[in-house]
């Protein structure tokens, strides 16, 4: 089969597509054949070397991504997203635990498909899990027109939550409107915290999602209510606070790392995610794909930004 391997860490051109022998499927294991996989930033950072847990050399990369059953514990010919894997999704095939493994509906494209398992989980463990998000309250999606945005806003409507979003563009803030969001705003325009501010009678947000903390998080505490949340989902370097944000509003800053997410609450992540798209609230928004060869043109694409939901490979042509 066709392979990206990272043989070395580096920039994008390290990604180089090799052939590679077929995986085999071992008890428990499903051999999927991947026709598309989401590109993370994570996936940049650990092919760049800068990341806290690197894999070993030679490495294919990718945890994400939609295809059909070839082999093993699941019936062949089955439609599925995965959520993780033993061999990285950046493939024609793909093996993986069969925990890893969920039903895709015929609704659901595999590219769309490939755009949940990284950016829905981190959204529902942001929102749910560590943010603790209950209906009633007002939530604040701070840079959503990702795929983890996306996610965050149509979990947040279907959980009877009053969403707030931004975006940089407005192609991009009107798909959040499209996707539930109540109010959105311009993160790029001067007074924007107060136009959330207004939009909350005052009284700030309960809770945010924070997908770059380093240019964000000072005037998140300005915009966040007594005993709110912040979830710092993404962050590129460091940034400075005035504690007394924080402590006049007895508030929580609460990082997240979809990695350390213990196997419990992940298994409700997927479950969650599993029952969202068999009631049709959730529904994956997808922006450039590209094909497998040209994987470093990902990885370009998915830092610069602007992006109206998910970047995606295709890995395998239809039959």
């Amino acid at each position: 089969m066709k392979a990206i391997r990272v043989r070395a860490f580096g920039g994008p051109e390290v990604m180089q597509l090799e052939t590679v022998p077929d995986p085999t499927p071992g008890p428990g294991q499903v051999l999927v054949r991947m026709m598309s996989a989401g590109v993370n930033p994570v996936e940049t950072y650990i092919r760049s070397g800068n990341y806290g847990r690197l894999p070993d050399l030679p490495y294919t990369p990718g945890s994400d991504g939609a295809g059909v059953v070839l082999a093993g514990d699941l019936p062949a010919g089955q439609r599925v997203w995965v959520s993780g894997t033993l061999s990285g999704t950046y493939a024609e095939t793909a093996l993986c635990e069969a925990t890893q493994v969920f039903p895709l509906p015929e609704r659901i494209s595999f590219a769309q498909g490939s755009a949940l398992g990284i950016p829905y989980t981190t959204a529902y463990r942001a929102l749910f899990q560590r943010g603790e998000a209950k209906p009633g309250e007002t939530v604040l999606i701070h840079g959503a027109t990702g795929g983890v945005g996306v996610a965050a806003v149509q979990f947040a409507n279907a959980a009877g939550l009053r969403v707030l979003a931004t975006g940089g563009s407005e192609t991009g803030r009107a798909m959040l409107t499209d996707q539930g969001a109540d109010e959105v705003f311009d993160h790029t325009a001067p007074g924007y915290a107060d136009a959330v501010l207004r939009a909350s009678d005052g009284k700030g947000v309960n809770v945010i999602v924070e997908m770059l903390a380093n240019e964000n998080l000072a005037k998140d505490l300005t915009m966040l209510a007594r005993f709110g949340r912040i979830v710092v989902v993404g962050s590129r370097g460091a940034t400075e606070l005035n504690p007394r944000e924080i402590m006049i509003r007895d508030a929580d800053i609460r990082g997240l790392v979809v990695f350390n997410c213990p196997e419990p609450e992940l298994a409700e992540c997927h479950a969650a995610v599993s029952s969202g798209l068999a009631k049709g609230v959730l529904t994956p928004v997808t922006d450039e794909e590209f094909p497998i060869e040209q994987a470093p043109k990902s990885h370009q694409a998915i830092m610069m930004g602007g992006h109206h939901g998910k970047v995606t490979i295709r890995c395998t042509h239809p039959a």
